[in-house]
């Protein structure tokens, strides 16, 4: 079945933000919002995967969060100083970034207005994930479902990420383009995980892709930021209503497979699919598993 394909749009939210965005699949049928972790734009939600999303009877909407891709890079923020905001957070001084998390979830629910949506499923990786569960407890009403792949609730408690995915995701990327992607596949072999090899020129067109739609080394930073300043939501996400379904791999570096766990404790009713040998990152093998999954409980 042929998938409509938009193909790239954008919009001004009445925040002034600009947002990418692109659409696969039939308006008329149930949508489905994906959200993006750290520094990841758009893009890499596969368009197979969305295609395969889209063949499944969903409106799939993917888009750039701010401070990535083409969406709204805000340079005249500054770029904080990472270090020093842990080190304040962690002494509990309260702390002053340029956006949180619930200004990244207004982003969404901006786009959801422009295209006419009251509510959605959503589906959000990592930090997408930390957007979503912030949508569903801000304006639960507008939220149909949540899916929450590779994410955590922020729990200070949880375990940390391996010193090596910390370190490969902390370390600005080169600003030349064929050592950014050297780099990007870098960073991409150490979160994947030990089960599925990787695609190399799959990911290599992925990092291509992102610089030539434009890569913020202080747009990061920011994110790091908004994540870190939100604080944890565990406490909160006990009244949660929303379906919850948690997908986490078991070979998570970055975020350990007990932050799926915690997530999935702390949302009553919720179901909770671990993937054996997945990592941080969304390989082609184990994507019918996750659309198969998504598709059940959005049901």
């Amino acid at each position: 079945m042929a998938i409509l394909n938009s193909g790239e749009l954008k919009t001004t939210l009445s925040s002034g933000i600009e947002i990418a965005y692109e659409t696969f699949g039939n308006a008329s049928t149930e949508p489905l919002l994906l959200i993006h972790g750290l520094s990841w734009q758009m893009i890499m939600w596969d368009r197979e995967f969305c295609e395969l999303l889209a063949d499944r009877g969903y409106f799939v909407i993917r888009f750039d969060n701010r401070d990535v891709g083409r969406s709204t890079v805000l340079d005249e923020a500054g770029i904080p100083d990472v270090a020093g905001l842990l080190a304040s957070i962690a002494r509990g001084e309260s702390v002053t970034v340029p956006y949180l998390l619930t200004d990244m979830a207004e982003d969404a629910f901006g786009l959801l207005d422009h295209l006419g949506i009251a509510s959605a499923h959503v589906m959000g990786m990592s930090m997408g994930g930390m957007i979503g569960q912030t949508m569903s407890l801000e304006k639960p009403e507008r939220i149909r479902s949540l899916t929450s792949l590779s994410s955590t609730t922020g729990d200070p408690s949880l375990p940390p990420p391996t010193p090596e995915a910390l370190t490969i995701i902390t370390v600005p990327p080169p600003a030349e383009r064929t050592a950014f992607v050297s780099h990007f596949i870098e960073t991409w072999r150490i979160l994947n995980g030990p089960r599925f090899p990787v695609d190399e020129e799959r990911v290599a067109e992925y990092a291509r892709q992102s610089f030539d739609r434009g890569f913020s080394i202080g747009g990061v930073a920011r994110q790091i930021a908004a994540i870190n300043a939100s604080g944890s939501r565990r406490e909160s996400l006990r009244s949660l209503h929303t379906p919850l379904l948690v997908i986490h791999g078991d070979a998570d570096p970055l975020l350990p497979v007990q932050c799926g766990i915690d997530t999935a404790d702390a949302v009553p009713g919720s179901s909770l699919n671990i993937i054996k040998g997945m990592g941080h990152a969304l390989p082609a093998p184990v994507w019918r598993e996750i659309v198969d999954a998504v598709a059940g409980h959005a049901r």
